[in-house]
């Protein structure tokens, strides 16, 4: 039987933003307009597929304010991570000769 991959993290560009933030500390975490540069994606096609991500429970979105400036953080949570293992495991198993 072959494993099947997460879907939620297999879309291209949410595979895209568990990458980037599973290359953070397990406890960092990275402002919203910083992961949308580094992704080149607009806010709001970011937004969806964090929305999709925060609901499966693996990423975290906090929203604080710096002086008078909202600012949002998004970090993978300990079930993203955990996730995140679990789907290049899998990867690498369904690549493995």
């Amino acid at each position: 039987m072959i494993p099947e991959l997460d879907p939620v993290i297999h879309a291209q560009a949410r595979l895209r933003v568990t990458v980037t933030l599973a290359a953070l500390a397990a406890d960092d975490r990275i402002t919203f307009p910083r992961l949308q540069e580094l992704l080149d994606m607009t806010p709001g096609n970011l937004a969806t597929h964090l929305r999709k991500l925060e609901d499966a429970g693996y990423v975290e979105i906090t929203k604080t304010f710096s002086r008078r400036t909202p600012v949002t953080h998004v970090a993978l949570t300990p079930t993203g991570r955990a996730a995140f293992d679990t789907y290049t495991t899998t990867l690498r198993s369904l690549l493995a000769p």
